[in-house]
C-alpha cells in the first residue's frame, strides 16, 4: 500500500489499539494531524505540551494500556520532557511522538530545531527517530511493546517532517523480534524455595508492596499471601492501592511521611519480603539503616534495582504476580498456615497506640478532615489523583484506597502540575468512574489552564484545592531548617481567585472554610457534569507527621517522645 509516512504512522496507531491522542499541533507535526483528520483516533487538544506527557500517563495508569501524547518540534517536544521523566521515574508506559524538522536540516540549528533524542535518551526506555517512511508500521509495533513490556516505561517516536509528507509502499504485516528486550517473569525454583523457607521460619515477617504490585495485576496473590503468613503490609506510596486499606493485616505508607505504625512495625521485622519496589530514599530513610537486623527477600521485574540500594539476602527477578503466586504454593505445600497471633496482637496494640498521638492544628477547616469527607462521600471505585507538595502527603496519608488504579499521583519525580492533567487522562480512559484531583495552590497553578480541556472536550472532574496561600511543603521545610526565613515561597500576592477562574474557563467554583462548607460543595461537585473547582483555605501551619528528615534512618519519626527526627 503507497501511503505517505504521516498516514501510514496513523493507520499504525489504529492498528496497535489506539484510541486517544493528547497533544498539540505545530509546523514540524502538521502532516501527520492532517492525516489524523480521517482517523476515529480522538485527539484532546491540551493547552500545554506537558499537560498532554501527563494526561497520557494518567491515562496509563487509570487504564492499565499505553497512553500517547504527540507534539511538534523544538519547544513542543522539550514542553514534553517533564512528563516524559515523570512517567520514567514511576514506570508508565507512555509513547511520546514529536515532530522533527527535515532530515537534510537536523544538526544544522534550524527554526524550532532540537535534539529531543538527545535530551530524551536518559529518560525513556528507548528513543526512535524514523528516516524512512516504511520503517513507520515496525517502529510503532516495537514502540508500545517496548513501553508496556516488563518493568514499562516512556517510549520516544521522532518523526522528520519531510518523512512524514513523503510517500513509500508500506508493509504493515511486517513482524519484528527485541532479543534484547525478554524480561525474566518466571522465578527461578531455588530461590522461591529459599523465600519459602525464610517466611515460614519468620517470627515477625513484613511484607512491602511497591508499584510493580500494582502494573503486574498482583494484588489477589499479595493479600492471600498475607492473610496465610499472617504478614502486615506496608506499602510504598506508589504502591498505595495495592491493598484495601481497611484490611486489618494493612499497615499504610512507610517512609518519610508514611504512617507511624508502618514505619515502626517495618523496622521490627526479622524477614522482610519487598515486592515490585526500588526501595526509594523517601521510603526507607538511610540506606544503610533500613531493615538491616531483617532477612531482606527483594522481588523485582527490573534486575537493575535489585540490590542498586538496599542489598537482599534473597533476589528474585521475576513477575510480582507470578512470583508471589510461586511463594505462596510452595508455602502451603510445606506448612499449614502458620499461628503469629502474637505478631499479629502486637501489630494490632502498636496501630491502637499511635493513633492516639495528637497531631496539632491550627484551628481552622484540616487537610484530614476534608479528605475523609472526599472518601466518605465516594465510592470506592473513584480515582484519586494528586498535585505535589503537602497535598500530596496528606492524601496518602489519609485517603484511603480499596483498589488498584484509584490512586495516581506523582512519585520518583514529584513533578508540582501533575494533579489536574492526569485527572483529565485518568477520566478519559474511565469516563464512568468518579475523578477527583486533590491539589495545592502551587500545584494547580503550573496547569490549570487546562480547564480549558476540560471544558472543550467534556472531561468532567473535581478538583479539591488545599489552598493555604505558599508553596506549602517548602515553606514546611523553611519552618523546619532555615528559621523561617520564607524567601520565594509566599503565593499570597498576586495569586487568583480560583472560584472567578474556574467560571472564566466555563467551570463551577466553589470556595470552603468550614467542613460543613465543603461537604456541601462536594457534593454539588458530585451531581456536575462540568468540571468543578473547590477552594478550600487551610492554615499554612498545618504539619504533615511523621517526619523523616532526607538522609537520616526511618526510626528517627517524630512520635511524642520517641525517635530523633527534626522538627
Amino acid at each position: 500500500m503507497r501511503l505517505s509516512g504521516a498516514k501510514a504512522l496513523v493507520k499504525s496507531l489504529e492498528a496497535v489499539g489506539v484510541e486517544v491522542i493528547f497533544g498539540i499541533p505545530g509546523g514540524a507535526i502538521l502532516p501527520t494531524y492532517d492525516a489524523l483528520y480521517d482517523s476515529k483516533i480522538r485527539h484532546i487538544l491540551v493547552r500545554h505540551e506537558q499537560c498532554a506527557a501527563h494526561a497520557a500517563d494518567g491515562y496509563a495508569r487509570a487504564s492499565g494500556g499505553v497512553g500517547v501524547c504527540m507534539a511538534t518540534s523544538g519547544p513542543g517536544a522539550t514542553n514534553l520532557v517533564t512528563g516524559i521523566t515523570t512517567a520514567y521515574m514511576d514506570s508508565s508506559p507512555v509513547v511520546a511522538i514529536t515532530g522533527q524538522v527535515s532530515r537534510g536540516m537536523i544538526g544544522k540549528d534550524a527554526f524550532q530545531e532540537a535534539d529531543i533524542i538527545g535530551i530524551t535518551t536518559p529518560i525513556t526506555k528507548y528513543t526512535f527517530q524514523i528516516r524512512d517512511p516504511r520503517e513507520v508500521p515496525k517502529t510503532v509495533k516495537q514502540a508500545f511493546y517496548i513501553a508496556s513490556t516488563g518493568r514499562p516505561g516512556p517510549v520516544l517516536i521522532d518523526f522528520p517532517v519531510d518523512v512524514q509528507r513523503e510517500e513509500a509502499d508500506i508493509d504493515f504485516d511486517e513482524e519484528f523480534e527485541l532479543l534484547s528486550l525478554r524480561p525474566t517473569v518466571d522465578p527461578h525454583p531455588l530461590q522461591v524455595k529459599k523465600a519459602a523457607e525464610l517466611l515460614l521460619n519468620a517470627e515477625r515477617p513484613v511484607i512491602l508492596a511497591g508499584g510493580g504490585v500494582i502494573i503486574s495485576g498482583a494484588s489477589e496473590e499479595l493479600v492471600r499471601l498475607a492473610e496465610y503468613l499472617s504478614a502486615p503490609v506496608a506499602f510504598t506510596l506508589m504502591g498505595k492501592g495495592a491493598m484495601p486499606e481497611d484490611h486489618p493485616l494493612c499497615l499504610g505508607m512507610v517512609g518519610m511521611h508514611g504512617s507511624a505504625v508502618a514505619n515502626k512495625i517495618i523496622l521490627e521485622a526479622d524477614v522482610l519480603l519487598a515486592v515490585g519496589t526500588r526501595f526509594s530514599d523517601r521510603s526507607t530513610g538511610k540506606f544503610e539503616e533500613f531493615c538491616k537486623d531483617a532477612v531482606r527477600i527483594h522481588i523485582d521485574i527490573d534486575a537493575a534495582e535489585i540490590g542498586k540500594n538496599v542489598k537482599p539476602h534473597v533476589p528474585i527477578v521475576a513477575d510480582a504476580k507470578k512470583a508471589l503466586s510461586a511463594i505462596y504454593e510452595a508455602i502451603e505445600k510445606i506448612s499449614p498456615k502458620m499461628d503469629r497471633s502474637t505478631w499479629v496482637q502486637r501489630v494490632k496494640w502498636m496501630r491502637e497506640r499511635l493513633a492516639t498521638i495528637p497531631i496539632s492544628s491550627s484551628g481552622s477547616i484540616r487537610p484530614k478532615e476534608v479528605i475523609e469527607e472526599i472518601r466518605r462521600q465516594l465510592p470506592q471505585d473513584s480515582i484519586i489523583t494528586t498535585g505535589v507538595g503537602r497535598n500530596q502527603m496528606w492524601a496518602a496519608m489519609y485517603f484511603k484506597a480499596y483498589r488498584p488504579r484509584t490512586f495516581i499521583t506523582s512519585g520518583g519525580l514529584g513533578a508540582m502540575g501533575f494533579g489536574f492533567p492526569a485527572a483529565l487522562g485518568a477520566k478519559v480512559a474511565k469516563p464512568d468512574k468518579i475523578v477527583v484531583d486533590i491539589d495545592g495552590d502551587g500545584s494547580f497553578l503550573m496547569t490549570e489552564r487546562d480547564l480549558a480541556t476540560s471544558i472543550v472536550e467534556n472531561i468532567p472532574v473535581i478538583v479539591v484545592i488545599l489552598n493555604d496561600g505558599w508553596l506549602g511543603m517548602v515553606k514546611y521545610w523553611q519552618d523546619l531548617f532555615y528559621r523561617k526565613r520564607y524567601c520565594a515561597t509566599c503565593l499570597k500576592r498576586g495569586c487568583p481567585d480560583f472560584v472567578k477562574l474556574a467560571e472564566a474557563y466555563g467551570a463551577n467554583g466553589f470556595r470552603a472554610h468550614t467542613l460543613d462548607e465543603f461537604s456541601k460543595a462536594f457534593s454539588e461537585a458530585l451531581k456536575s457534569d462540568v468540571t468543578t473547582v473547590i477552594d478550600v483555605w487551610i492554615s499554612p501551619d498545618e504539619p504533615v507527621l511523621p517526619f523523616v528528615p532526607p538522609g537520616r534512618p526511618l526510626n528517627d519519626i517524630i512520635l511524642g517522645g520517641e525517635g530523633g527526627g527534626e522538627g
